[in-house]
Parts: structure tokens; C-alpha cells; sequence
């Protein structure tokens, strides 16, 4: 489970600018934001299932992913995480990609994926659960966008919240430079939780009201799970990228990573 917000081609001074809580078990082993082995892709990665839910390359394509909240699922189904990875490893354009994986996309649970190439301003979104009347594939427009386990800009109450706080720290910062750190904290850290009626009512009620804040953290079971990173990155009209995350290490640590670079031979 996951949550993000994100603006896209709708800003003077950063044509994408996203935050993003990745919510996993606190025990699944996890791979902290770094640069690859391959010199070019830059986030973190899945040690279980070897993929990511988000990443960005030096050569100016993006993804990230989210999984859809449902009551069944295929226990042997192909690793979501590996979708991102595909696209950012490939040299296929957005439209070519979706095109590639459309034949096997049932072969996964259900998901929410973006893939963006910043060269040619193209960012769709794809989705193996698409709502009657929708398609599996459509075109991100310019603007705000929020995703979390339902479809593409889905009215959850969180996701209401997020877009909200995402839209006043937008308006109070303007035109001039983002102060990352602070909407981090800002936006991405709020425990606020729903009351029951406005829940979407995937799973058991209380189950549903402690995923229901913008940052999560509960007791299973299993095991403590809950926020484990967040992430946010910024790109800039010149095709500066901040990638900056978060961590959870150790149970209770949390450490901060950043990554800085140029996209190479672009101008937005």
C-alpha cells in the first residue's frame, strides 16, 4: 500500500514535482534510495522481490507504482515491482511499454503503474483493475494528481486530504523554489484517520480505518507495518533532479538519502 501526490507539466518552475509514502511490512527487506549498478537508475529497490515502486534515470524516465487494494489475490503472480523496473531499464516510449506489457498485465495483482519520459512529455497511466468504462491505458493530463490503492485520482478521503495540503503549499510557495524538507514533513508525516462511513470498505473496518491516514503505522500479527520511506522528486525546467528519501532502518531509525543530478542533454 501506498500513497502519493504529484503535479506534472502545470508549474513554471518544475514541470514534476511528487511525494510519495511507500507502505510495506517494517521486516520485508528493503533496499534504501541510491544510484545503480548501471550508472543511470537512481531509487530504491525490493530485496524480496527485486523490483521498485519508484525510480527516476539520468536520461529523464520515470516510474512508480502502487498496489490495488482488494480483498483476493494470485499468490503466484508475477512481482509488481518488476513493472518499474522494466520501464526504466528499457528504451521503449511510454506508449511503446504499455503497449509491450498489455498482453500479461493479468499475469499480476492488481496495480496502479506511471511511466513518464521527460524528453517527450509523455506520462500515462496503466492499470489492470480500470474502472467500467475506462481503459487500461490512459494519458496523465497536466495538473495535480493523487494515487493511492484505488484508481487514478480516486476520491478517498486521504487522498482528498493529501491533494489539499499539496495544493496550499503550492499556492504559498509560488513561483520560487520548492523547500522539499519542509512539504515532507508537511504533507507526507499526517496521522489524521477517517471515521467509518468514509471508508471505501475493501477490508474489515478497523483494518481500513488505521490505513487510512496519509502516513501509517500499525501492530499485525505478522509484524509492524506501516510507512517505511518516503520519497519526494523534483525536477526542474533546466532538467535538475532532486530525488530525496526517508528511510527506516533498524525498526526506529530513520535516515535520509539524496541524489542529485542533471538529466543528460535535455532541455524541458
Amino acid at each position: 500500500m501506498c500513497i502519493l501526490v504529484f503535479q506534472w507539466q502545470s508549474h513554471p518552475l518544475y514541470p514534476f514535482l511528487l511525494f510519495l509514502n511507500r507502505d510495506e511490512h517494517h521486516n520485508r527487506a528493503t533496499e534504501a534510495l541510491r544510484l545503480w549498478e548501471d550508472g543511470e537508475t537512481v531509487g530504491g529497490r525490493d530485496l524480496v522481490g527485486g523490483g521498485t515502486w519508484l525510480g527516476c534515470t539520468k536520461h529523464g524516465r520515470l516510474a512508480f507504482l502502487t498496489n490495488f487494494r482488494e480483498t483476493s489475490s494470485f499468490p503466484d503472480a508475477k512481482s509488481r515491482g518488476d513493472l518499474p523496473l522494466r520501464f526504466l531499464q528499457s528504451r521503449k516510449s511510454p506508449a511503446e511499454f504499455a503497449e509491450e506489457i498489455q498482453e500479461e498485465i493479468a499475469l499480476y495483482n492488481g496495480f496502479n503503474l506511471v511511466v513518464a519520459d521527460i524528453f517527450s512529455n509523455s506520462m500515462l497511466y496503466i492499470t489492470n483493475r480500470p474502472s467500467q468504462g475506462d481503459k487500461l491505458v490512459t494519458q496523465v493530463s497536466p495538473g495535480i494528481h493523487v494515487l493511492s490503492n484505488a484508481n487514478l485520482d480516486s476520491p478517498w478521503p486521504k487522498c482528498v486530504r493529501l491533494r489539499e495540503g499539496f495544493q496550499q503549499l503550492l499556492s504559498e510557495n509560488g513561483t520560487s523554489e520548492f523547500p522539499v524538507k519542509k512539504m515532507v514533513e508537511e504533507l507526507m508525516t499526517n496521522t489524521v484517520k477517517d471515521e467509518t462511513p468514509e471508508l471505501p470498505h475493501v477490508y474489515p473496518p478497523e483494518m481500513e480505518y488505521q490505513l487510512s491516514s496519509i502516513f501509517v503505522d500499525i501492530k499485525t500479527p505478522t509484524g509492524r507495518y506501516g510507512t517505511r520511506s518516503i520519497s519526494a522528486i523534483s525536477i526542474k525546467s533546466h532538467g535538475e533532479v532532486c530525488f530525496y528519501e526517508r528511510h527506516l532502518e533498524d525498526g526506529d531509525s530513520w535516515k535520509e538519502h539524496t541524489q542529485h543530478f542533471v538529466i543528460q542533454n535535455h532541455t524541458i
